[in-house]
């Protein structure tokens, strides 16, 4: 069985209403087993027999019939989240402020053309996922990126510990 990580788009953010009990209820329901949630941002841990793609197509079709629509899930392994953990870029910026975005597939090589950084944003692209500094923190940022738009974001501190939960479900 493998430890995942799914983290949910657009939860308890934008209106869309979830508890994480619900979301626990919804997990099992999928047949996950050893089910934890982790904060109110639509982060749950699980073990799964199932492939990380389809364990993340499932998640989102059922809250998708909850819904109305799908939320959209990226789901990570403990070993994806330890090394997004390990090769962070920005060593000086505050845990807080460095945010992970992670998307649903591997960036595109363009994924920074478009970007406008008015409070001196600085993203690096990793694979699935983009690391953005916000030198002033993200809520009031003006960072326009487009590339962001189908993921999810967590900030550092989030990502280790959900790595450190992951790790301690594999024993």
């Amino acid at each position: 069985m493998a430890v995942y990580v799914a983290l949910l788009r657009a939860v308890n953010v934008t209106g869309t209403a979830l508890q994480m009990t619900e979301l626990k209820a919804i997990c099992e329901g999928l047949g996950f087993t050893d089910v934890k949630t982790y904060i109110q941002s639509g982060n749950v841990l699980f073990l799964s027999d199932e492939a990380e793609a389809k364990v993340a197509d499932r998640l989102d079709d059922a809250l998708g019939q909850k819904f109305g629509k799908k939320p959209g899930v990226m789901v990570r392994s403990t070993g994806e989240l330890e090394a997004i953990v390990e090769n962070a870029p920005f060593p000086d910026a505050k845990p807080n402020f460095l945010l992970v975005h992670f998307l649903p597939e591997k960036a595109h090589k363009d994924a920074l053309d478009n970007m406008v950084a008015p409070d001196g944003e600085q993203a690096v692209v990793a694979g699935r996922e983009i690391y953005v500094h916000y030198p002033i923190g993200s809520g009031r940022s003006k960072l326009k990126l487009p590339a962001l738009k189908p993921g999810t974001s967590r900030n550092l501190n989030t990502v280790r510990k959900l790595a450190e939960l992951a790790r301690a479900m594999e024993g």
